[in-house]
């Protein structure tokens, strides 16, 4: 039987095909009974309850305690909302991207915080001939980036203790990468004050960036905006001049995604 994400697959693991299915009752449906689950996958009273449980326990579903019926959890609502917010970021993005691109003569990225690491969401690379390639859709560790670096500072400090544990190395992308906590929180002091985030070969040899984080409520990052370059054409002075202009368009991309004041 085909879903919506292609053909069954060959070796299929019950138990996971049923929480599944179970979460997609809550697609069309506020409540759900322990009874109606337990009909819909057509198996015991006590699977069906072993699998809410489960499932309430990691947030995706959430059981109402007087009436005893489930209801969707915090994790399952947050998934949603951060898919329709990524996609609506990229669509505001993109004319943006764009617009950086051609005025910089660099490769542009639009990047997402996912705890300690960062997504690249979308990119516009250099027309240069000596550039840095897109990463669209690929991970990095966020303390080696320029991006996610701007991301971690505008976070509290006891939420960025809590991604990235004191005592434990720090992995490394290169060997510029920060590997220890402390250096860390010293680099994003730097970060906080001057505005912008900056990665010299901290994630790949030879490259340098330069970003600034895009604000939503409270002033919780919900993206950034990186520039990046072969190091020799991203000194000190040029990483200011491109940061001022980059911290223009996160505030424009907040208000276009509904954050902010509207201009």
């Amino acid at each position: 039987m085909r879903k919506d994400g292609g053909p069954r697959p060959a070796y299929p693991i019950a138990s996971v095909d049923n929480a599944l299915r179970l979460l997609t009752l809550f697609r069309e449906n506020e409540k759900v009974r322990l009874s109606e689950a337990r009909e819909f996958l057509g198996v015991a009273h006590s699977t069906a309850h072993r699998l809410l449980a489960m499932l309430a326990y990691h947030g995706f579903v959430r059981q109402e305690p007087d009436s005893r019926v489930y209801v969707a959890g915090p994790m399952l609502v947050e998934i949603g909302l951060s898919a329709v917010r990524n996609m609506d970021i990229r669509l505001h993005a993109r004319p943006l991207l764009e617009d950086l691109a051609t005025w910089a003569g660099e490769t542009v990225h639009l990047v997402a915080l996912e705890g300690a690491m960062v997504r690249y969401l979308d990119a516009v690379e250099s027309a240069r001939s000596l550039r840095v390639a897109a990463r669209i859709g690929t991970t990095l560790a966020a303390h080696c980036t320029a991006s996610g670096k701007a991301m971690l500072a505008a976070l509290p400090e006891a939420e960025v203790a809590a991604l990235l544990p004191a005592g434990r190395p720090l992995p490394a992308e290169t060997g510029h990468s920060i590997t220890d906590t402390a250096g860390l929180m010293a680099e994003l002091a730097r970060v906080r004050e001057r505005g912008h985030a900056v990665n010299r070969e901290e994630s790949e040899d030879g490259v340098a960036s330069v970003a600034v984080a895009v604000l939503g409520p409270r002033g919780r990052p919900v993206a950034a905006l990186a520039i990046s370059a072969p190091v020799s054409r991203l000194p000190g002075e040029r990483a200011g001049e491109l940061a001022a202009r980059l911290g223009d368009e996160a505030e424009r991309l907040a208000r276009l995604v509904g954050f902010g004041t509207a201009a």
